[in-house]
């Protein structure tokens, strides 16, 4: 059996009053994101930054700047996976500014989607003709359609 201390008790009983009193556990996690804070539909500013943490239900931010309470956000954050190691990606979150100060800026999220970058050319279309030979079977059926040109 533990045993705890009245100060334990008094301790642990002030953190579930005026401690932590989130729902969702946060994690630090630093990206880069673009920002545009909107009110009525409107974008009245656009800026860069990066997140300080994440949970399922909002981000906090650093934005270099304070926002208005009860504002909309925008964010574009890159994303650090590729798609099929291929297609770069960014977590595009719409939210509304809950609380913000000495340029950080708490916001809970309404709506989140992932979306693909552009990929360069080079990672375009079908790979290459030396990256399909490559790959056992394809290498095989080249060898074939070589012998069949040649009978």
């Amino acid at each position: 059996m533990a045993c705890t201390s009245t100060w334990d008790r008094e301790s642990n009983a002030r953190k579930g009053i005026a401690g932590e009193r989130r729902a969702d556990r946060r994690y630090p996690i630093m990206l880069n994101l673009r920002w545009k804070l909107t009110h009525r539909k409107r974008v009245l500013e656009k800026g860069e930054g990066s997140t300080v943490d994440f949970s399922s239900g909002g981000i906090r931010f650093e934005a270099g700047r304070t926002m208005p309470e009860g504002f909309g956000v925008e964010l574009a954050i890159r994303w650090p996976v590729l798609l099929h190691n291929l297609a770069p990606m960014q977590l595009v979150v719409h939210g509304r500014v809950i609380w913000s100060e000495g340029g950080q800026i708490a916001i809970r999220m309404i709506q989140h989607e992932f979306r693909t970058l552009g990929t360069s050319a080079n990672h375009c279309g079908a790979p290459s003709k030396a990256a399909r030979t490559d790959i056992p079977f394809v290498a095989a059926l080249n060898a074939k359609a070589s012998l069949a040109k040649i009978q």
